[in-house]
């Protein structure tokens, strides 16, 4: 599932790829929104896991392939910041969001150096391929976890994915496949008091990756009480999600 070795820019965006998509599938899976017939397993470690394929009998299984297959042309091209996912109905005529997903990516303007004075494979600037492999084993597991003690998610649910980017390098007519221009206020409302659950991040030297869970607080059955990072407000605007992201160290 992750390169061997992370030396490279290429190899770098192989191992986040991936990550968001085994992310992702996670996530479908265990909210049981697509059939059985909808996955493909992986085993990493002791853990099984469930990959999205396109499923020609699940038109929404394959959408959401698609999408993250549209994500990944905007990670190559370092466009993309946020990747969104989120699940939301209509309550009162009123669009609400039950939970919202967020990957945040980050790429680093200076390459790494390689460590020569050492036989291990460490950056000067950046991390060694067992941290990554590490720090991707981490975020998976507390994903999964998060997952399992969610409350089951209304029968009327849909899904909906949003891609923000870097305006500085982006073009303004630029459009990833499976993606268009979203005209609406961009403002995210949730029936209840939401709160902010810190998953974990992935660090490769040339990515770093983020991922934010944020879902009403009487939906949270049993979670480590440091993942939760603040009780957040009932509406989130796109523009505000950075406002309190703290550097990687």
């Amino acid at each position: 599932l992750f390169p061997n070795r992370i030396a490279t820019k290429q190899q770098s965006v192989v191992l986040v790829k991936r990550l968001l998509a085994i992310s992702v599938s996670c996530i479908t899976y265990l909210r049981g929104l697509f059939p059985e017939s909808s996955y493909r397993t992986r085993y990493l470690d002791d853990l099984c896991l469930k990959i999205l394929r396109e499923d020609k009998s699940c038109l929404g299984s394959s959408q959401i392939v698609k999408w993250i297959q549209g994500c990944f042309d905007a990670l190559e091209r370092q466009y993309v910041s946020f990747f969104m996912f989120f699940c939301w109905s209509f309550l009162f005529l009123h669009k609400t969001v039950t939970e919202l997903y967020q990957f945040k990516f980050k790429y680093k303007k200076e390459v790494p150096q390689m460590d020569i004075s050492s036989n291990q494979m460490n950056f000067v600037n950046g991390m060694c391929s067992e941290d990554v492999k590490q720090a991707s084993r981490l975020l998976i597991r507390k994903l999964y976890l998060l997952m399992q003690n969610l409350g089951p998610l209304p029968n009327d649910i849909t899904l909906t994915m949003k891609l923000l980017y870097y305006n500085d390098v982006t073009p303004k007519d630029y459009q990833p496949p499976g993606f268009k221009e979203d005209v609406s206020s961009g403002d995210l409302l949730f029936d209840g008091d939401p709160v902010s659950l810190r998953v974990g991040s992935v660090s490769t030297g040339f990515h770093l990756m983020k991922v934010r869970v944020t879902t009403e607080k009487k939906r949270i059955r049993m979670v480590e009480s440091n993942l939760i990072q603040e009780d957040g407000p009932t509406e989130i605007s796109h523009q505000g999600l950075d406002c309190d992201e703290e550097e990687e160290e």
